[in-house]
């Protein structure tokens, strides 16, 4: 158990530090990321098109050997202008090891969940309103009509190799980046 341990936090410690980019160079790797997805994914596109608000994170990294973690810094854009900065971190635990990077869309598809990423001093992903993840099976079949509320979550871009199956829970947190 001791070795888990101490293998998690050597795997973790490779995890890039917070807030590395200013606002500036995390602008243009998140709207470069959400271009990316939208032209290579056709729901993403159609759901875009009708999201009030899409928050890109385009640089998240994951460690684990049984405990694990990930972060990443990301933009929300509304009526295509970046409006604010987030954060997202997560812990696990369970059966998994490796190293990953990945990007990730959240988009907003009504007012009440907008609210609630504005209002909150950080929300847990699986406590936010009517949260829908759509893998490339789902997205396939889904469209504007099927996704009208809540928010629709889009994973892309990952390299490295991680395996396993645990428990996880993922926080995101409004921030101020450098200028």
């Amino acid at each position: 158990m001791k070795f888990s341990i101490i293998a998690a936090l050597a795997l973790i410690a490779f995890i890039p530090s917070g807030h590395c980019d200013s606002a500036k160079e995390l602008r243009k790797k998140s709207q470069h990321a959400l271009n990316e997805l939208l032209e290579s994914n056709s729901a993403a596109k159609a759901i875009n098109d009708k999201a009030l608000a899409v928050l890109v994170f385009p640089e998240v990294y994951k460690a684990g050997f049984v405990f694990g973690g990930q972060r990443g810094d990301g933009v929300l854009f509304e009526n295509g202008e970046a409006t604010s900065y987030f954060n997202t971190t997560a812990a696990s635990y369970g059966f998994q090891a490796g190293i990953q990077k990945f990007s990730y869309a959240l988009f907003f598809m009504d007012q009440e969940s907008l609210d609630y990423l504005n209002k909150s001093e950080g929300f847990e992903l699986g406590g936010a309103p009517s949260l829908v993840i759509a893998d490339k099976g789902f997205s396939a079949s889904m469209s504007t009509t099927t996704m009208q509320k809540g928010i629709c979550a889009f994973f892309f871009s990952q390299s490295g190799l991680m395996a396993g199956i645990g428990i996880q829970g993922t926080k995101i947190t409004k921030y101020t980046p450098s200028r």
